[in-house]
């Protein structure tokens, strides 16, 4: 490792800044930015180096992102842990599962070619042309949660009533997981991506790493104990879902591994409901806080599509993926090592001032501008479109019905390294 820093000694990033990507609290409260902001100007591919972290490359510029992104063969997903964490969890992580660092087989592991074949499994689903044959149903269940909104008599908190439930009923529907059992996988979620905020993780206190390794092993094990069964089920009794897809998967010829299986499951029912409810609260967050781009939307429903996207980019749901570098490679004149970790800041990409104007503002009217929120290259989200779709027929049936909106108290993100989005946004509303 010594080797490594020395390398990149030139490259240092400030112990105040590299603390701050460490701080899960800096996602919630929005200092995370400031340091984004910092660092694009002032060392826009450095290396933090911060006491119980291994050493990690921080790529914020747009344009650095998207140039590692596609380039599966010098930057690995699957050497390490792809999601960041401090040394203590991966350590322990390892140590409880084999000395493999993935409690979870999925796509977002694996490169190639390992990557396309498993990803083809359901690329087909997931197509423009295939989830807009889903659209009346998702209308239906749009409009279901926009009347229970209106049924609130003016006054609710977005998340818990509409932005949690909507897209988990959506992608649970398209699994094939009955009604009665959403509130299990819904908690399955928020204990997965919420480990490290006691409200989520149901803990009393903060948890340690080895509490939030225990943690993570605890609620993969809940959900793959779900699935082993519906996988089961559907193997037997084949239905019209995706699940019954996953679990007749062939692989090379063969039936699909159960550790792949179960990662496919995992994977798609919690990204497919939870980073889709964090971009649909930070919609509603942010026309409850600017009038003028609320009665700009209403005014021109055609500026819905607009309002998702410039939704999508503030929310940023995923923070960032990890990287790691399969060769010795300089990028940006950064001297990375084989081995080196490199976090890919998505939330600083899509601020970046090289692409968007004024980025800081939320705008529905934005010219388009790329995205980095469901990636890039070969790793790009399958559910992209699904997710821009539910939101948009969403706000197509909620903002007839609105005649105001406003804040009605301190809306509150979820603190979280990896992925979070907005946990309370308590609005006030009349009714058309």
């Amino acid at each position: 490792m010594s080797d490594k820093l020395s390398a990149a000694e030139n490259h240092i990033i400030p112990d105040e800044r590299s603390a701050v990507l460490t701080d899960p609290q800096a996602y919630a409260d929005g200092r995370i930015y400031d340091t984004y902001t910092w660092l694009r100007a002032n060392m826009p591919l450095g290396q933090a180096v911060v006491e119980g972290f291994d050493p990690f490359w921080v790529v914020t510029r747009q344009e650095d992102i998207k140039l590692i992104s596609r380039d599966n063969e010098t930057f690995h997903s699957g050497d390490g842990q792809f999601s960041f964490m401090d040394k203590g969890s991966d350590e322990y992580i390892r140590a409880m599962n084999g000395g493999d660092p993935h409690l979870v087989h999925s796509l977002v592991s694996m490169d190639p070619p390992e990557h396309f074949k498993y990803r083809r499994l359901t690329q087909g689903y997931f197509m423009p042309q295939s989830v807009k044959k889903l659209e009346d149903d998702i209308r239906a269940i749009a409009r279901e949660f926009v009347d229970k909104m209106m049924a609130t008599e003016g006054e609710c908190d977005f998340v818990s009533e509409v932005a949690l439930l909507y897209p988990l009923r959506v992608i649970m529907s398209i699994f094939g997981v009955p009604v009665e059992d959403e509130p299990i996988m819904l908690k399955l979620t928020q204990e997965l991506f919420g480990a490290q905020d006691p409200e989520m993780s149901g803990a009393v206190e903060i948890l340690s790493a080895e509490q939030q390794g225990e943690h993570l092993r605890k609620t993969v094990a809940g959900f793959e104990a779900y699935f082993r069964e519906l996988s089961k089920k559907r193997r037997e009794t084949p239905q019209d879902d995706l699940s019954s897809v996953i679990a007749n998967a062939e692989v090379d010829g063969e039936p699909i591994q159960e550790k792949m299986e179960m990662g496919y499951y995992i994977t798609v029912a919690t990204a497919g409901h939870d980073t889709t409810s964090a971009s649909t609260a930070m919609a509603m967050w942010k026309l409850a806080e600017n009038p003028a781009e609320f009665e700009k939307v209403k005014a021109d429903p055609a500026l819905i599509p607009g309002l998702v996207e410039e939704a999508i980019r503030w929310a940023t749901p995923i923070k960032s993926f990890m990287r790691f570098a399969t060769t010795d490679v300089e990028v940006s004149g950064a001297p990375m090592r084989k081995g080196d970790w490199i976090m890919l800041c998505y939330g600083s990409g899509n601020r970046d001032e090289a692409v968007y104007d004024d980025p800081d503002t939320f705008r529905v009217d934005r010219s388009s501008s790329p995205l980095l929120s469901f990636g890039f290259g070969p790793h790009l989200c399958l559910g992209m479109h699904l997710a821009k779709l539910e939101m948009k027929i969403l706000f197509e049936e909620l903002l007839p019905r609105l005649r105001s909106v406003r804040l009605n108290g301190e809306p509150r993100n979820i603190p979280a390294l990896f992925i979070s989005g907005p946990k309370k946004v308590p609005v006030k509303f009349e009714a058309t």
